[in-house]
Parts: structure tokens; sequence; C-alpha cells
């Protein structure tokens, strides 16, 4: 993954600590970046970090900076970051964006961080467990698994590692304050020995999620082929052809002369039925003359009529029942005592 253009041949060589600076500073705008991860201008920035990384870790193995005959104490405190080259090329591997190329760079990614934490796990920067793997090898690709740890020493290795993740928060707040007094050049040997290899740990943790991470990416891809292959077999299975009907008599001179042996057998289908006797006006709805609008609205007007009669008949016989009943409560001279003998 080159971006070198006309531009850069002319430009002299950088030295590793301008690699490595320069290539720290555009992974941090990477992830501090707004804009999304599949855009022109953050896919160039990735591929100009991973380029000036690439360059960084080829610098490394031509220096022979780091030896497996010496301890951390013994490395200087500024070439402690260069530890953390392969970490960066694999986070930069992690955001290249290329959905055909994926699987390989989710593969390559993984050997970087493995590459990291074996440099780490080597000179006893943390107390962690490499993952172990193993290569399950499939027809279209070959997936990475991480393997279970059994041994009770690895599990207790593997609780006390999560248990140094919930400390990122204190391991930050940590980094933050160092941060300015490194970069000034104020800080002493000592101080600078102990912020990079807080770096260090820092991307310990962030290797051991990013490769739980990638192993479970690269389940759901190998899964996701195995679902395209199955589907396309079985697309291309050729399709049987209809059973042909059969009579179901011992031979064909009995089924001649008994026929089938179904008296209810079907001749025609539903819709041959349907079609017949629409042409011979047999169906129920056949025959049968629509009424036109004016006729409709006076059979309803008719209706109203009718209902209003009955209410009025309904009014009527009220107001009668009550005129009884009043009469009955009152009879003939109840209200003319006043001049009664």
């Amino acid at each position: 993954m080159k971006t070198q253009t006309a531009e850069d041949e002319f430009l002299p060589p950088l030295w590793l600590p301008e690699l490595f600076d320069s290539g720290k500073q555009l992974l941090d705008e990477v992830k501090g970046a707004a804009e999304p991860t599949g855009s022109g201008i953050i896919q160039e920035k990735v591929s100009k970090g991973f380029d000036l990384h690439e360059k960084a870790a080829k610098m490394l193995s031509q220096l022979d900076l780091f030896s497996r005959n010496e301890d951390l104490e013994e490395i200087t405190s500024t070439d402690l970051k260069y530890l953390m080259v392969p970490a960066f090329q694999g986070t930069l591997t992690m955001k290249q964006v290329n959905p055909s190329k994926r699987l390989d760079h989710l593969q390559q990614a993984r050997k970087h961080f493995i590459n990291y934490l074996t440099q780490c796990h080597y000179y006893h920067v943390a107390e962690f467990e490499l993952p172990k793997t193993k290569n399950n090898s499939g027809e279209n690709h070959t997936a990475i698994t991480s393997m279970a740890y059994s041994s009770p020493v690895a599990m207790a290795s593997q609780r006390q590692a999560k248990i140094e993740r919930y400390k990122k928060k204190e391991l930050e707040h940590r980094l933050s304050t160092m941060k300015s007094e490194v970069e000034s050049g104020q800080a002493d040997d000592e101080r600078v020995h102990e912020y990079y290899l807080l770096h260090l740990r820092r991307w310990i943790d962030i290797s051991l999620e990013e490769i739980e991470s990638i192993d479970q990416e690269i389940e759901i891809l190998g899964e996701k082929d195995s679902s395209r292959e199955a589907s396309t077999s079985n697309s291309s299975r050729q399709e049987r052809p209809p059973v042909k009907p059969f009579i179901l008599t011992r031979h064909m001179a009995q089924a001649k002369e008994f026929g089938t042996g179904y008296p209810s057998l079907a001749s025609v289908t539903a819709s041959d039925w349907y079609d017949q006797h629409w042409k011979h006006g047999a169906l129920p709805n056949q025959g049968i003359a629509k009424a036109t609008p004016e006729e409709f609205g006076k059979a309803t007007q008719q209706r109203k009529d009718q209902e209003k009669e009955k209410e009025d008949d309904k009014q009527t016989l009220q107001g009668g029942r009550e005129w009884d009943d009043w009469k009955d409560a009152h009879p003939r001279g109840y209200g003319n005592r006043q001049n009664m003998g």
C-alpha cells in the first residue's frame, strides 16, 4: 500500500524519528477525525500513515535496534516508542476500506498486532497472555480463531488482563498530564522512560481488544462465504420434472374397462369452470339488472319517508297515552270546588 507521488521522489529521505512522528501524527488525525472512515481525505491519510510506518519498520529491521540479548531497562528511553510501530501498522490496516480485500486486511492487521504483543511479552512490558492461534483452512479462505486458555495459570493471566483493562481511564489521565512535559523536553530521562512505558502498556490493551474483534469478524465473514456457497449449490441443482399422473388399477385393460377408480375426478380447473359458466350466463350474479341512480335515490327516499311515518306514529301514540293518564288523574269537575255549598 504505497502512495508515493512524483513530488515525493525529489524529497530527501526521512530519518527514523521523522518517519515515526509524521506517521503518529497522521494516525492521531485519523482516529480523531469527524469525517467517515471511508471518505477520500481519511483514506489518503491512512495510506500515507501506513507508508511511513512501513518505512520505519524496514529501517528498524536494518538498524537492528532491538536485540533479544538485552532487557527492557537497557533500551534507551527515546527508543522505547519505536516498539509501537507494529501496533500502529495494525491500526492503520484496520482503517483501510475495501470490501473485496477485507479478509486480507484483517489477517494482515492481526499479524501486526501479534508481532507487537510478542515483542512486549519478550521484554516483559506487562503481564498478559499471548493469544494462541490455529489456522482453519476453508475452501476459499483461511480463518484464524483464538484458542481457549486451558491451564489455570493462563486463565488467571487472562482474568488479570481484563482487570488491567478497567484501569484505562487512570492510564489515559497519567499520559495526558505527562504529554506536555515530555514533548517540550522538560522531563528527565526517567520521566520519559515512564511515559513511553505507559504508552506501550496502553497499546497492549488496544491490541488484545483488536485481536478479539478481528477473530469475530473473520468468523462472520467465513459464515457468509459458507452460506453463499450453499445457496449457489442449491440454485444450480436441476429441478425435478413433475410427476406424471397414474391410474390406481392393476393394468391398462382394467383401467379402460372400469375407469380410473375415482368417481369425482376433476376434469377442468376452477378457472376454466368459471370462464365456461360466465360465457353461458349461469353465474349467480348474472341476469340481474342493476338499479339506476334515479331508482336507487327514489328507493332511499321512500325508505326515509316510511321511517319518518313510523316515528310520527310513535309520537302520536305516546301523546295519546299521556292524555289518557292525565284524564284519569284529573276527573271532570276536579278543580271546580270554590263555590260548593
